[in-house]
């Protein structure tokens, strides 16, 4: 559904501005593997946070302490 979304947006681009919809075809590769370091980085930094959240609830959780169910 994202696709096809995103693919009509591109059509009525296409068919407001045609060079501007083929420059964005052309450039979305490069945007792409400059924004893919940052997602990198926000991984590990969402797993650090993980492990930190691990660390501090292990002693509730060995002394029994269920986490609560949202």
């Amino acid at each position: 559904m994202k696709f096809l979304t995103l693919f009509l947006l591109w059509c009525v681009l296409f068919a407001l501005s045609w060079p501007v919809a083929v420059l964005a075809v052309l450039l979305f590769p490069f945007v792409w593997l400059l924004c893919l370091p940052f997602r990198l980085v926000g991984i590990a930094v969402g797993a650090v946070f993980s492990l930190l959240q691990a660390l501090l609830f292990l002693p509730a959780r060995l002394l029994g302490q269920r986490p609560r169910r949202a």
